[in-house]
C-alpha cells in the first residue's frame, strides 16, 4: 500500500488551454483571451529556441576550427 504523499493533498489546478480543446463551450472573451495567452506563449517558445539555436551555432563553430 502506497502512503500519503504532500502532493495527494494539494489541489490540481485545471489547464487554463490545452491543444486540440473543444472550444465550442468557450464564450468569445474566453476565446479572445486564449488567443492573447498562445501568442505570448509563441513568443516565449520563439525566445527559447533563438537561445538554443545560438547556442548550437557556438558549438558548431567551436568544432569546426
Amino acid at each position: 500500500m502506497r502512503g500519503m504523499d504532500l502532493d495527494d493533498l494539494t489541489p490540481k489546478k485545471p489547464k487554463s488551454q490545452e491543444l486540440g480543446q473543444d472550444l465550442s463551450k468557450h464564450s468569445v472573451a474566453e476565446l479572445q483571451a486564449l488567443i492573447e495567452t498562445l501568442k505570448a506563449e509563441i513568443g516565449r517558445v520563439e525566445q527559447a529556441l533563438e537561445a538554443k539555436q545560438s547556442s548550437l551555432n557556438a558549438a558548431e563553430a567551436a568544432f569546426k576550427r
